[in-house]
């Protein structure tokens, strides 16, 4: 067990640890947390010592009341961090969705042509997802194609989405490219196409 000063300090010691633990890791709670609880272990140890200007009661409830102002710190500043990443990425996502519209929306007498698309499954390359379109003309001329992918996670929420256009495709031909999405996406990344115009 710990003396009295023993305690004091390794209190202080672990309360520093915390929030620069907090603050390294993050969205990676568990770790953060991990020294919190140690700190407020502590209280225990102080249960049996006085630091001389209290009973042992005393030492052992102000130990615990600083234990316990560690931890709230911690959790504070993780929500605090998974908040901010929460808002980060709503707003890549919605600017995102800006971007495809208006693309799409520059695109002129487009056709519905979804069922002469295909898309390849997700791979990762220099840490984004990609995926490879494959669109089939069935047109008697030549023509271009906006094929807009959406990258979602497991549940189908999106993540991301951008436009990609295969231009000059010859009649009865195939053309392909690949989508890239905008950011880095962690997590399991499906992909699906959104909308595809041929014009």
């Amino acid at each position: 067990m710990p003396t009295c000063d023993g305690a004091w300090s390794l209190l202080h010691w672990n309360e520093q640890r915390a929030t620069e633990e907090a603050d390294a890791m993050g969205g990676q709670w568990k770790r953060g947390m991990a020294y919190g609880v140690l700190v407020a272990a502590l209280a225990g140890g102080a249960a049996g010592c006085s630091d001389g200007s209290g009973t042992a009661s005393d030492v052992a409830s102000d130990v615990a009341s600083r234990a316990a102002s560690a931890a709230a710190s911690v959790g504070g500043r993780v929500t605090d961090a998974a908040s901010s990443a929460a808002s980060r990425a709503s707003s890549a996502v919605a600017s995102a969705t800006a971007a495809a519209e208006q693309k799409l929306n520059g695109v002129k007498d487009g056709v519905n042509a979804k069922d002469e698309v295909k898309l390849s499954a997700p791979t990762t390359d220099g840490g984004r997802t990609t995926t490879r379109i494959t669109v089939d003309n069935t047109a008697d001329a030549t023509k271009s194609f906006a094929v807009q992918v959406n990258f979602t996670d497991g549940g189908g929420n999106l993540l991301d989405t951008v436009v990609v256009t295969v231009s000059d495709v010859a009649a009865g031909k195939s053309g392909t490219a690949t989508a890239r999405s905008n950011r880095t996406l962690s997590g399991e990344v499906k992909t699906e196409i959104g909308t595809a115009l041929r014009y």
